[in-house]
């Protein structure tokens, strides 16, 4: 199975993350999905196109409780120095003294840097701050060690260790711990692989809305695994996790739509969430829309945002994309056709908070895992027929 990933360049103290510009992709309508207003603000004041990182193999997760909600991260009541001591050295010293909030802040700065207070990236010393701030019990420092164990920053990696400090922050309610540990459950191999256990996760986590655990509780119910299929349920968990702006939730829930699976059939619907998803940098949402529009069947047919999608979807690797968008190309005037190439080129995906955390968390999609672990029911029911 795919291993969990994670990129440390993706967050910085202090700084959102960035939102692109106004997508070319926009369909009219009222949007059925609801983005909070901060981040419908953001998308509007930054420009930034956001990249992907570079893949690299096996790195574990590295997540930190709820970092696509700068809410939760340290936060210093007091940064006064004076001249003989710099903030670092009063936080230093703090720390040794037993301050949890002073420890908690260090080992943050020393996992991101902080320009600010002049502090390098140091992984040893972040690990060690957490590592003191786990000794007073506190989840947020057990559930971010648990990440180092898995990553082996600061530390050697220790699938064990880091499932110990999962399962201890997720006693103590940590609900990022819960999902951490959900993963590992369904994405390790042997004694680690326990996917009943992570459907109970992930309803634990869902119950304190934690938005990740709707999608993936809801999916779980979408396909029937672990627990009894129900669409209403899949419905209700799903919208709720693309309403908290989750990209990959938007296409199921479109799909929902389109199907009449939870929810009365309205392909209206159906497609203001797929354009939602696109404008995200959603690949399947780009394709089923583009498929949508080019065949005009369920909504009306619109063969030049048809091009736009599969000609952006084919950069992004969609296969069949550059076929479908050769075969369009054939019914298109030379006008048409240049505006819709110069569209394509000025896409830029504008992936919420969310969208990105769970991305450069646990992968693109984490549908797979769900998934993978029904293909691995029926490899198993079939030896057993044998």
């Amino acid at each position: 199975m795919k291993k969990i990933s994670m990129f440390l360049a993706c967050v910085s103290l202090g700084v959102s993350q960035a939102h692109a510009q106004d997508a070319v992709l926009t369909l009219t309508g009222d949007d059925v999905v609801s983005i909070s207003a901060a981040e419908a603000q953001a998308a509007k004041e930054q420009t930034t196109e956001v990249k992907a990182e570079p893949q690299a193999e096996d790195k574990g997760i590295f997540s930190f409780l709820n970092f696509w909600n700068k809410d939760n991260k340290p936060q210093l009541t007091d940064t006064s120095t004076t001249p003989q001591e710099t903030l670092l050295q009063k936080l230093t010293r703090m720390a040794g003294e037993g301050d949890l909030n002073a420890q908690l802040t260090l080992a943050y700065m020393y996992l991101y840097g902080d320009e600010n207070a002049q502090v390098s990236q140091d992984y040893a010393q972040a690990f060690k701050y957490y590592e003191m701030a786990s000794a007073q019990n506190d989840n947020v420092a057990i559930n971010n060690l648990g990440s180092l164990y898995y990553s082996g920053i600061g530390t050697s990696r220790d699938i064990i260790k880091a499932t110990q400090m999962f399962s201890k922050a997720a006693e103590l309610g940590n609900t990022e711990a819960m999902v951490n540990l959900a993963f590992i459950y369904l994405s390790e191999q042997g004694d680690f692989y326990r996917p009943k256990e992570a459907i109970e996760l992930f309803n634990k986590a869902s119950a304190a809305k934690n938005p990740t655990a709707d999608f993936m509780l809801g999916y779980a119910y979408y396909k029937g695994f672990m627990i009894e299929k129900n669409y209403l349920k899949a419905f209700e968990l799903i919208k709720r996790a693309a309403n908290t702006g989750y990209d990959e939730a938007m296409y199921v829930l479109s799909m929902m739509y389109m199907n009449g699976e939870g929810t009365p059939q309205n392909y209206g619907n159906g497609v203001k969430v797929l354009d939602l998803a696109v404008k995200q940098g959603n690949v399947p949402s780009m394709m089923e829309l583009g498929y949508i529009l080019a065949n005009g069947e369920k909504y009306p047919k619109n063969i030049y945002k048809a091009h736009i999608l599969f000609n952006v979807a084919s950069v992004r690797g969609a296969e069949g994309a550059a076929e479908r968008r050769e075969i369009l190309r054939k019914n298109m005037k030379i006008e048409e056709l240049l505006q819709a190439q110069s569209a394509a080129e000025a896409y830029k995906e504008q992936p919420s908070q969310l969208t990105l955390y769970i991305r450069q968390t646990f992968g693109d999609n984490v549908r797979q895992y769900i998934d993978n672990g029904i293909e691995q029911q029926k490899s198993n029911n079939t030896k057993k027929a044998k």
